[in-house]
C-alpha cells in the first residue's frame, strides 16, 4: 500500500441553497427519524464523503417557507424583509440523483428547533439546505477502519458502512440512550459491532462508556484510520486517549464534535 493511496485530502464545493419539501417520512427506530426530501433544486448536489454536512434551513411555522438565503462572494444574504432562519448542520445520508431524493436523518431525544421540526415533518412541508461546502475524503484503502460514535454520528457511520468495500475489516463502537436506539447496518464490509448504553450506573471510575469499550477494543495489525464523532467532552477524551496513551498518528485520526452538553448548533473538528 503506497502512502499517496492513503493520502487524506479535502475538496471544495461550489455552494448553493435549495429550497426542498419532504417527500416521505419513515421512523427506524424510537429515536431516530428519516426525513426524504425531493425537488427540483437539488439538481448538481454533491456529497462524496460519508461525513458530509449540509446547513439546514428551519421554516418559522409547520408548512411555511423558510427564508432562503443568496450567496455571493460575500457570504450568505438573507431576504431582510423576513425572519432570518434557524440552521443547524446535518449528514446526508443518502442522496439518489435518479430520483432527486435526499434523506436525513434525525435524533429525536436531543432537544431543539431541528427536532422539533422533525417530529412533526410530514409530506409536503419544507425545508432549506445549503452545502456541502466541502468534503473530508478518507480513503478507503486502510487496512482497517474504526468507528465511534453516539446517536448523531449514526447517519454518518450508517452510509460508511454501506460503502465501504467487501470484506474491508471494520469494527463500530456506538453508544445510544436506550438499547432501542440500536439501528441495523447494510454492509458488505466484515463488521465488527460494539453497542453501549449511556447509563451512569456503567461509568468505570468515571469513563464514559463510550470511551471505555473504545479502550477495550483490540486494534488490528496494518495501518488503519480512526472516525469519531459526538458530544465534545467524549469525543475529545477519546481523541487524547488513542493519541497519548494507544500511540496512535494524528493524520490517521478524524474526530469531530457533533454536540456539546448545554450549548446548541455546535459542530467542531478536532483536527
Amino acid at each position: 500500500m503506497t502512502t499517496t493511496a492513503l493520502t487524506v485530502h479535502k475538496v471544495r464545493h461550489t455552494l448553493k441553497s435549495r429550497l426542498l419539501h419532504v417527500s416521505r417520512v419513515a421512523q427506524l427506530t424510537p429515536s431516530m427519524r428519516r426525513i426524504t426530501l425531493t425537488g427540483p433544486d437539488l439538481e448538481g448536489f454533491v456529497s462524496p464523503s460519508f461525513d458530509d454536512h449540509v446547513k439546514i434551513f428551519l421554516p418559522t411555522s409547520p408548512g411555511a417557507k423558510p427564508a432562503m438565503p443568496t450567496i455571493s462572494a460575500n457570504g450568505l444574504a438573507f431576504p431582510e424583509d423576513a425572519p432570518r432562519p434557524v440552521s443547524r448542520d446535518y449528514t446526508p445520508r443518502r442522496y439518489d440523483p435518479a430520483s432527486q431524493e435526499l434523506d436525513i436523518d434525525f435524533v429525536l431525544n436531543h432537544q431543539g428547533p431541528a427536532t422539533d421540526w422533525a417530529a412533526a415533518a410530514k409530506p409536503g412541508d419544507y425545508l432549506g439546505i445549503g452545502g456541502p461546502r466541502g468534503s473530508f475524503l478518507i480513503p478507503k484503502e486502510y487496512d482497517w477502519h474504526l468507528l465511534i460514535g453516539d446517536e448523531t454520528a449514526l447517519p454518518a457511520i450508517g452510509r460508511r458502512l454501506a460503502e465501504l468495500p467487501e470484506g474491508k475489516h471494520t469494527i463500530v463502537v456506538l453508544k445510544t440512550r436506550t438499547p432501542e436506539g440500536r439501528m441495523h447496518f447494510e454492509t458488505r464490509c466484515r463488521l465488527t459491532i460494539q453497542w453501549v448504553v449511556d447509563k451512569a450506573s456503567s461509568r468505570q471510575d468515571g469513563i464514559d462508556p463510550l470511551e471505555q469499550a473504545v479502550r477495550d477494543v483490540k486494534l488490528p495489525q496494518g495501518d488503519g484510520f480512526v472516525w469519531a464523532a459526538g458530544e465534545y467532552t467524549d469525543i475529545q477524551r477519546i481523541r487524547v486517549y488513542l493519541v497519548d496513551e494507544h500511540g496512535l498518528d494524528k493524520s490517521r485520526i478524524r474526530a469531530a464534535s457533533y454536540w456539546r452538553k448545554a450549548a446548541a448548533a455546535t459542530h467542531v473538528n478536532f483536527d
